[in-house]
């Protein structure tokens, strides 16, 4: 095995050009830096300097391993800069996993910030289940996960709360009910479009419908996508229960108009996660979390407490 100690001392030997300015560089005995060249030199089985007066002259086995010494160490060097930017969190790869409202409503702006700040850092944004995201963090493909809707009550996770958004009814602008204040039993009775069964717009709909012992709406239309549900309700087709940030935008050109219900209420809670273990939060992901803007500012926000 090379001895790399002995290689350091030959590098700076052959850098300078002499022994003794080499010791005096690196703080050790004169001796000491021959002893070790010579060393150097029987395991290798070369000869890799020659007497020159009070100098010493490199051999052609000399300059060649003086070559290779010097890429060796600039590698090094190059490695331990790598290292410290990794340290202080200037260089790197942040992972993210997303629902789908974060994802598209709430993370872009983030990240483009962030990326202003920190641009030599990879961003790699992912929009998946509140299940995927789960995974992605236990399996350490991950370094945040971002949910919104029902919180994740997971023993080995950390929480972060980010902010809460109101829940609306929306329907077209002609709607009877469009623009209005009624009640949740005047609401559901009319056909609805909605997301797929599981999603929480549809959980949040349940939950609210039982509280206040009226039947579920009759659910014409399923979508994947809130895309495709804002298109179809602002087309004419029956009511939507969403998400403000995803409704807002359609709610403010006039093309969909909110319905108010006077009795039932709630809202959809976006949290931030990351592993709950020393080290599970990365410098990258600290440095992410400092700027969501609803959470404490100062440090690091503070998780809650596990459940």
């Amino acid at each position: 095995m090379l001895n790399l100690h002995a290689l350091r001392l030959f590098h700076v030997v052959a850098e300078l050009g002499s022994v003794t300015k080499a010791a005096e560089r690196l703080n050790v005995s004169q001796p000491a830096v021959t002893g070790q060249i010579k060393k150097l030199e029987r395991e290798l089985g070369l000869r890799l300097f020659s007497p020159r007066g009070r100098g010493i002259l490199l051999t052609d086995s000399g300059r060649a391993l003086a070559a290779e010494a010097i890429r060796l160490f600039s590698l090094e060097a190059d490695i331990e800069r790598a290292i410290s930017r990794l340290r202080d969190g200037t260089a790197g790869v942040l992972t993210i996993a997303a629902t789908y409202l974060p994802a598209n409503y709430l993370l872009p702006d983030l990240v483009a910030e962030y990326k202003s700040r920190y641009p030599d850092v990879n961003v790699r944004l992912s929009t998946v289940g509140s299940a995927r995201a789960t995974e992605l963090l236990l399996r350490y493909e991950a370094d945040l996960a971002v949910v919104g809707g029902a919180r994740i009550a997971n023993p080995l996770l950390k929480t972060w709360p980010w902010r809460k958004d109101d829940m609306w009814f929306v329907a077209h602008a002609g709607h009877r009910l469009a623009g209005r204040e009624t009640t949740l039993a005047d609401i559901v009775s009319e056909p609805f479009a909605s997301r797929e069964e599981g999603s929480y717009s549809r959980e949040q709909l349940k939950a609210l419908c039982l509280a206040a012992h009226v039947r579920m709406p009759e659910i014409g239309l399923e979508t994947n996508g809130y895309g495709e549900l804002l298109r179809v309700v602002a087309k004419g087709y029956g009511i939507a229960y969403l998400s403000a940030l995803e409704a807002r935008e359609e709610v403010e050109r006039g093309t969909l108009r909110r319905i108010v219900a006077t009795d039932a209420a709630a809202d959809n809670l976006v949290c931030a996660y990351c592993r709950d273990e020393p080290g599970g939060l990365s410098v990258l992901a600290e440095q992410f979390l400092s700027l969501l803007p609803e959470l404490p500012s100062g440090g690091m926000p503070r998780p809650v407490a596990r459940e």
